[in-house]
Protein backbone atom coordinates (compact mmCIF):
# COMPACT_ATOMS: atom_id res chain seq x y z
CA UNK A 1 0.00 0.00 0.00
CA UNK A 2 1.22 3.59 -0.81
CA UNK A 3 0.88 6.59 1.41
CA UNK A 4 -1.64 9.03 -0.56
CA UNK A 5 -1.31 12.60 -0.78
CA UNK A 6 -3.84 15.01 0.97
CA UNK A 7 -6.38 16.79 -1.94
CA UNK A 8 -7.46 20.67 -1.31
CA UNK A 9 -11.05 20.97 -1.46
CA UNK A 10 -10.90 24.73 -1.01
CA UNK A 11 -8.27 27.77 -0.51
CA UNK A 12 -8.40 30.87 1.08
CA UNK A 13 -6.43 33.41 1.07
CA UNK A 14 -6.01 34.90 4.91
CA UNK A 15 -3.31 37.59 4.57
CA UNK A 16 -0.69 38.42 1.82
CA UNK A 17 1.82 41.22 1.87
CA UNK A 18 3.84 40.06 -1.69
CA UNK A 19 6.66 38.94 -1.98
CA UNK A 20 7.61 38.42 1.84
CA UNK A 21 4.53 36.36 3.17
CA UNK A 22 1.04 34.46 2.18
CA UNK A 23 -1.01 32.89 4.52
CA UNK A 24 -4.23 30.72 3.22
CA UNK A 25 -6.58 28.88 4.75
CA UNK A 26 -7.28 25.25 3.34
CA UNK A 27 -9.85 22.73 4.19
CA UNK A 28 -7.90 19.55 2.92
CA UNK A 29 -9.33 16.28 2.79
CA UNK A 30 -7.24 13.37 4.05
CA UNK A 31 -6.96 9.75 2.07
CA UNK A 32 -9.41 8.45 4.64
CA UNK A 33 -11.74 10.79 3.95
CA UNK A 34 -11.70 12.98 6.82
CA UNK A 35 -12.33 16.29 5.94
CA UNK A 36 -10.07 19.33 8.16
CA UNK A 37 -11.19 22.85 7.41
CA UNK A 38 -8.28 24.35 9.53
CA UNK A 39 -5.12 23.89 7.52
CA UNK A 40 -2.96 26.55 7.55
CA UNK A 41 -0.38 27.15 4.71
CA UNK A 42 2.51 29.68 4.70
CA UNK A 43 4.41 30.98 1.51
CA UNK A 44 8.06 32.89 1.74
CA UNK A 45 10.23 33.41 -0.74
CA UNK A 46 12.39 30.80 -1.86
CA UNK A 47 15.79 31.14 -0.18
CA UNK A 48 19.97 30.22 -0.53
CA UNK A 49 22.37 29.50 1.85
CA UNK A 50 26.41 29.06 0.91
CA UNK A 51 28.72 27.67 3.00
CA UNK A 52 32.07 29.79 2.00
CA UNK A 53 35.15 28.17 2.14
CA UNK A 54 38.42 29.83 1.72
CA UNK A 55 41.70 27.88 0.29
CA UNK A 56 43.08 28.32 3.73
CA UNK A 57 40.13 26.43 5.13
CA UNK A 58 38.11 29.46 6.56
CA UNK A 59 34.43 29.40 6.46
CA UNK A 60 32.77 33.22 5.95
CA UNK A 61 30.34 33.70 8.67
CA UNK A 62 27.80 36.16 9.00
CA UNK A 63 27.09 38.03 12.71
CA UNK A 64 23.25 39.79 12.92
CA UNK A 65 20.55 40.83 14.87
CA UNK A 66 17.97 38.59 13.93
CA UNK A 67 14.46 40.33 14.94
CA UNK A 68 12.57 36.90 14.33
CA UNK A 69 14.61 35.37 17.64
CA UNK A 70 15.16 38.92 19.00
CA UNK A 71 19.46 37.71 19.28
CA UNK A 72 22.11 38.26 17.81
CA UNK A 73 22.92 34.76 15.61
CA UNK A 74 25.86 33.68 13.81
CA UNK A 75 24.71 32.79 9.97
CA UNK A 76 25.71 31.74 6.83
CA UNK A 77 25.81 34.15 3.68
CA UNK A 78 22.09 33.89 2.50
CA UNK A 79 19.09 35.22 0.81
CA UNK A 80 16.43 35.27 -1.16
CA UNK A 81 15.65 34.32 -4.70
CA UNK A 82 14.76 36.73 -6.82
CA UNK A 83 11.99 36.28 -9.33
CA UNK A 84 13.13 34.39 -12.57
CA UNK A 85 16.48 33.95 -10.74
CA UNK A 86 18.04 30.37 -10.72
CA UNK A 87 19.74 29.45 -7.13
CA UNK A 88 23.04 29.53 -8.37
CA UNK A 89 23.11 33.10 -9.69
CA UNK A 90 21.32 34.39 -6.03
CA UNK A 91 23.55 32.77 -4.44
CA UNK A 92 26.92 34.02 -6.26
CA UNK A 93 25.12 37.53 -6.02
CA UNK A 94 24.06 37.05 -2.22
CA UNK A 95 28.13 36.18 -1.49
CA UNK A 96 29.22 39.21 -3.44
CA UNK A 97 26.80 41.42 -1.55
CA UNK A 98 26.86 40.30 1.86
CA UNK A 99 30.23 39.85 2.17
CA UNK A 100 32.25 41.17 -0.67
CA UNK A 101 33.87 38.08 -1.84
CA UNK A 102 32.96 35.86 -5.06
CA UNK A 103 34.17 32.29 -5.72
CA UNK A 104 35.75 30.17 -8.33
CA UNK A 105 33.72 27.10 -7.90
CA UNK A 106 30.08 27.03 -6.60
CA UNK A 107 28.15 23.39 -5.84
CA UNK A 108 24.91 22.62 -5.19
CA UNK A 109 24.70 20.49 -2.22
CA UNK A 110 20.95 20.07 -2.17
CA UNK A 111 18.40 21.45 -1.05
CA UNK A 112 15.09 21.05 1.98
CA UNK A 113 11.68 22.53 2.67
CA UNK A 114 11.44 24.56 5.70
CA UNK A 115 8.90 23.21 7.11
CA UNK A 116 7.27 19.91 6.45
CA UNK A 117 3.74 21.36 7.64
CA UNK A 118 3.32 24.45 6.40
CA UNK A 119 5.31 24.34 2.59
CA UNK A 120 6.87 27.92 3.71
CA UNK A 121 10.16 28.28 0.75
CA UNK A 122 12.40 25.71 -0.16
CA UNK A 123 16.44 26.78 0.80
CA UNK A 124 18.87 26.11 -1.67
CA UNK A 125 22.36 24.79 0.02
CA UNK A 126 25.56 25.55 -1.76
CA UNK A 127 29.15 25.13 -0.93
CA UNK A 128 31.76 28.05 -2.60
CA UNK A 129 35.26 27.28 -2.62
CA UNK A 130 38.22 29.60 -3.70
CA UNK A 131 36.73 32.57 -2.18
CA UNK A 132 38.38 35.72 -2.70
CA UNK A 133 37.77 39.32 -1.24
CA UNK A 134 36.81 41.39 -4.71
CA UNK A 135 34.25 44.56 -3.04
CA UNK A 136 33.20 45.75 0.26
CA UNK A 137 29.54 44.50 1.53
CA UNK A 138 26.69 46.16 0.08
CA UNK A 139 23.62 44.10 0.55
CA UNK A 140 21.04 46.74 1.10
CA UNK A 141 19.48 44.25 3.88
CA UNK A 142 17.85 45.50 7.42
CA UNK A 143 20.24 43.82 9.46
CA UNK A 144 23.49 45.70 10.43
CA UNK A 145 25.80 42.62 10.16
CA UNK A 146 29.73 41.98 10.75
CA UNK A 147 31.30 39.71 8.30
CA UNK A 148 33.92 36.35 9.79
CA UNK A 149 36.43 34.38 9.04
CA UNK A 150 35.98 31.04 11.19
CA UNK A 151 38.32 28.02 11.18
CA UNK A 152 35.75 25.02 11.14
CA UNK A 153 36.86 23.75 14.62
CA UNK A 154 35.44 27.61 15.93
CA UNK A 155 32.61 27.21 13.76
CA UNK A 156 31.61 23.79 15.35
CA UNK A 157 32.57 25.81 18.96
CA UNK A 158 29.98 28.29 17.90
CA UNK A 159 27.32 25.83 16.95
CA UNK A 160 27.70 23.60 20.05
CA UNK A 161 28.26 26.72 22.02
CA UNK A 162 24.81 28.64 21.42
CA UNK A 163 25.68 31.32 19.27
CA UNK A 164 23.46 30.39 16.49
CA UNK A 165 20.05 31.08 16.59
CA UNK A 166 19.06 30.34 13.36
CA UNK A 167 19.19 28.02 10.69
CA UNK A 168 17.66 29.50 7.79
CA UNK A 169 18.52 32.99 6.65
CA UNK A 170 15.71 34.52 4.54
CA UNK A 171 16.72 38.48 4.22
CA UNK A 172 13.99 41.15 4.53
CA UNK A 173 15.49 44.09 2.10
Amino acid sequence: MRLQPWTVDEETTVYEHKPWLEVSLQTVRLPSGQLVDDYHKVVTPDFIEVFAVSDDGYVLAEQQYKHGVGEVSLTLPSGNIEHREDPESAARRELLEETGYSASEFRKLGEYVVHGNYGCATAHLFMARGIKKVAEPNSGDLEEMWILKLRADDLKAAVLGGQVKVVTGQQRS
